[in-house]
């Protein structure tokens, strides 16, 4: 991570810095144990990957078959080999085109 890494979860306000986001990584999987990201697509373009994909485990509190019936998009923008943007953003047909994540 970048010493000023942003995490930037859909619309709620940005975490900046690398300690916030390491401690909230930290809670976060302390938290939540069994979570687990599965993807689906991957896309790069420039400095930026996007990661179509679904979860368990999350603090969604969802049994797994159901949170596995949902969808998103991870983007890490990445500065000289460090991560120094994670967000999340809804799995849209619109963001699917706009990241790349669509079928060939």
């Amino acid at each position: 991570m970048t010493v000023d890494h942003t995490l930037q979860v859909f619309d709620e306000d940005p975490l900046v810095g690398r300690d916030a986001n390491v401690a909230a990584w930290r809670g976060y999987f302390a938290a939540f144990p069994e979570y687990v990201i599965y993807p689906l697509r991957v896309a790069a373009a420039g400095n930026v990957v996007a990661v179509q994909g679904r979860t368990t485990g999350s603090h969604l509190g969802l049994a797994d078959e159901d949170e596995l019936q949902l969808s998103l998009i991870w983007l890490a923008k990445v500065d000289e080999g460090a991560v120094d943007r994670w967000q999340l953003v809804a799995d849209t047909a619109t963001n699917r085109r706009r990241y790349g994540l669509t079928h060939a």
